[in-house]
Parts: structure tokens; sequence; C-alpha cells
């Protein structure tokens, strides 16, 4: 059994985790920026990368004692290395790095965006590969076959926003505090779904991708146009969103021979969401797994479990392994019209 400390840092929570080859969680600490940002209305860069610096030494020295093992015992450090922020992805790399050259122990430089993708491995047993991810997060919205460790297959992307991204937009023009999501689905569960008509983008299209953008102007127009209550538009915004997921997944599986659905991210925390994914893994026969929602948000939970991944399967990095801001995960993937570089 290996012992794995991870890292993250890449947006706005500093985090740090133990987790044995084994699937046990010896110990995980998260620690969020929100009081900071909020005035702010999403994260501040600058803000997010100093505040990084302050906390992340007491998170790894927390984690070690909680665990109750010594850095010895560690066999190896995996570190956030991107996507994100780039000067939050470089706080916990460069700390990854520093241990890593004083103990001599493997570095496993984790791509943020695998940690998701492998985040159900590490409480699911039964889930094997290869299986159809839906991630969706703040960042990315994309549909990809996931074969093994290190190895996917891009079947779709948004073409301009992601989901997550428009969830805080919307709660942003609710006039919601940050983060905006958590905010907009408890709103949501005071309204009527079908009070305010959204459009759906992109539904039944034979595209295989999402957009969202256009979804974002209609809330606006509902927000300016005064007949709505709130809770109605969050709820009729956070449908219309579950009706573009479904659609878009439900073409997937018309095409993808995997026997499981997943879903992860930091938007699979929606219990919404969730349950909607889960009915349509169920009609159409799919194995389904989605991990616990503080799982879903960012952890370094995720990205020590993806350096066991990496490690058992001889994938480690040098000491010079890049910070990146950009990092798809199928890097063979064609860009597709319209889409931004988050694509």
């Amino acid at each position: 059994m290996s012992l794995i400390l991870g890292l993250e840092s890449s947006c706005d929570d500093s985090a740090a985790a133990i987790v044995g080859s084994d699937r046990r969680i010896l110990a995980h600490a998260v620690v969020g920026q929100n009081a900071a940002h909020q005035p702010y209305g999403g994260v501040v860069p600058e803000i997010a990368a100093r505040a990084h610096v302050e906390i992340l030494p007491g998170l790894i020295r927390r984690v070690i004692d909680e665990a109750g093992v010594e850095v010895a015992q560690i066999d190896a450090i995996a570190a956030t290395a991107g996507p994100g922020l780039i000067g939050g992805v470089m706080v916990a790399l460069l700390a990854g790095k520093g241990l890593a050259l004083a103990t001599g122990k493997p570095l496993i430089a984790v791509n943020h965006l695998e940690g998701h993708a492998l985040s159900p491995r590490l409480v699911d047993p039964d889930l094997d590969f290869p299986y159809l991810l839906l991630l969706v997060s703040g960042g990315h919205c994309q549909l990809l076959e996931v074969a093994g460790v290190g190895r996917y297959k891009r079947l779709a992307t948004t073409i301009d926003d992601a989901v997550g991204e428009a969830f805080d937009k919307a709660a942003k023009l609710l006039g919601l505090d940050y983060p905006g999501g958590p905010a907009l689905e408890a709103l949501a569960s005071e309204g009527d779904p079908a009070a305010v008509p959204l459009p759906r983008p992109l539904l039944g299209s034979p595209e295989p991708h999402f957009s969202f953008a256009g979804l974002k102007s209609a809330v606006q127009r509902a927000v300016a146009s005064g007949q709505h209550r709130p809770a109605d538009i969050a709820a009729s915004f956070q449908a219309a969103v579950i009706d573009c997921l479904v659609d878009r997944t439900a073409r997937a599986l018309e095409t993808s021979d995997a026997p499981a659905l997943v879903v992860a991210g930091g938007v699979a925390a929606n219990r919404a969401i969730r349950a909607a994914m889960a009915g349509l893994a169920e009609r159409n026969a799919r194995c389904f797994s989605v991990p616990p929602a503080w799982l879903c948000t960012d952890n370094a939970a995720m990205i020590a479990w993806a350096g066991a991944e990496r490690l058992a399967a001889g994938l480690t990095d040098p000491l010079d392994a890049p910070a990146r801001a950009r990092w798809p995960l199928d890097d063979a993937a064609e860009r597709v019209r319209g889409a931004g570089v988050k694509a």
C-alpha cells in the first residue's frame, strides 16, 4: 500500500490530503477564501495566490499530524500542476517540488481535471474503466470517454461558457452572494421551474456540444423585466441547465459503449443535477457513479488519489514539470467552432 500526499491550489481553495492506494483517506483539509472574494463577486487571482502561500504550509503539517504518519512514510507527492489560475497553481506545485526534492520522493504533477475524472474511483471500488464522464465545473463542461489513467477521448465540450460559470453569473444577476452555485440551488428549491420560459441551447442538435451563453443572457433579460420572482428565475434556470445536460449526455450515450456513466466536477455537487443524471443512466441501462458532494468540489483527496493511480501506472514527473494555466485532458481533440481556450 502506498501513501500519497496531495496538494491543491488551482483556484481559491487551499487543500492537502493523505490518501492510501487502498482508498483510505487518512486525512484531508480544505480552507476556502469565500470571505476574501465575496466583495468582488468572484475570485481575484492575486488575492487567491497570496492566500495559498499563507495557508498551504500549515495545511500540509496538519494532515501529516492527523494521519499519524511521518514524512518518510509518504511514498509520493502529488500536486496540481494545472489547469487553473497560474499564480495559485504554482503554489501547490512548488510546494510539492520542494517536498519531493527534500525527501527524495517521486513528484506527480496532476492535471486538476484528471483529479475530477478519477475521483469517483476513490469511493467506488466497483467502478472500472472504461466509463463515460460528464465533467462539469466552473471552467469546464465536457463529455469524455475514460479508457484508463491518462487515456481520455473528448466527445463534446462547451462552445462558449462552462456550466459552473453560468450558475455563478445567474446567481450574480439575482443578487446572490458568492459562491453563486450553491446559493442559486438553494433559491431554486423555493421556485417554480416552469414559471419563466428560458431557452435550452442546442437541445436536440445533432452536434454533441454544449452552449450556455444564450441561457445566461435570457436570465439577464428575465431579471431586468421585473416580472418574475427571483426563486422562479433560479428554478427555471436550473431546470434549463438540467435539460441541456441530460439531452447532450443522452446523445453521447448513443455513441458510447461504456457501461457506466460518471458525473464529476464542482457542479456535480448540485443535487438536482445528480438526480437527473442518475435517472438518465437508469433509462439507458448504465451503471451510475458520482462522488459525494465534498469530493466534487476542489479538494486534495482527489489529487492524492490521481497521484496514487498514476504512481501505480509508473507515471511520475521530473522536478522541472511546468505549471499550466491550460491543460486539456485530450490533447488530440480538435477545437470546435466558437470554443474558447477553456474547451
